[in-house]
């Protein structure tokens, strides 16, 4: 016997994902200005899929709840969110490059936990946190970034990921 709920719960779970990309998007966005090999897209992506992964452990609680006719014990959603982050975690290694002694794209590896991590709060309806999250992200990002590179970095320093 399916359980198929037609009604308001997806499309809140489909409101939290798209919020959840906004919110991946803008960090993204950042990225693909700095030319970084993960953007837009990609970061838009990592955080919508982490909170659909997140809507769909609820969703599959339910079901099965619905077909043994009792409660679940083994519900653990931080067993979702442990596997949510190691996934997109080697999503991000893809983005590290070793070269001559240094290290690149590490900070677009750990943009790409980050956005992650957004999307698990918006997939736990936690809108706010994620919101206030992505700013602080983007401050990070964009304006440590740039004092980074005017105040802490000469040419005989390694290339940096800003």
């Amino acid at each position: 016997m399916a359980v198929i709920d037609l009604g308001m719960g997806q499309l809140v779970y489909l409101a939290q994902a798209s919020f959840a990309m906004v919110l991946g998007g803008l960090i993204g966005w950042e990225r693909d200005r700095s030319g970084k090999p993960a953007g837009l897209r990609t970061h838009m992506l990592v955080a919508g899929s982490a909170s659909l992964l997140v809507s769909l452990s609820h969703i599959g609680i339910g079901v099965f709840e619905a077909q043994l006719g009792r409660q679940i014990a083994g519900g653990d959603p931080i067993r979702v969110i442990q596997t949510i982050i190691t996934g997109f975690s080697v999503v991000g290694a893809g983005t590290i490059i070793g070269a001559q002694r240094h290290v690149l794209g590490l900070t677009t590896a750990a943009s790409i936990l980050f956005v992650a991590t957004v999307g698990i709060c918006v997939g736990m309806g936690q809108v706010l946190l994620a919101t206030g999250a992505t700013a602080v992200g983007l401050v990070v990002l964009h304006l440590l970034g740039a004092f980074e590179h005017r105040y802490w970095r000469n040419d005989d320093d390694p290339p940096t990921d800003p």
